[in-house]
């Protein structure tokens, strides 16, 4: 059998995602006094928005 869906298709129907992906690092101290660090993804409209994260 025929393949009916080629790749060109397929990523055709595919969404663009709107907005950007900015890494957040925080830093927190521990009750022993060291330093430790979360980071995590968080999705923005605009590059513009960073100041706003919390």
């Amino acid at each position: 059998m025929a393949k009916q869906q080629s790749f060109g298709d397929k990523n055709k129907n595919k969404k663009q995602q709107s907005g950007v992906n900015v890494k957040v690092i925080k830093a927190m101290k521990t009750t022993k006094g060291s330093v430790k660090y979360s980071e995590r993804f968080v999705k923005l409209d605009t590059v513009d928005k960073v100041t706003e994260i919390k």
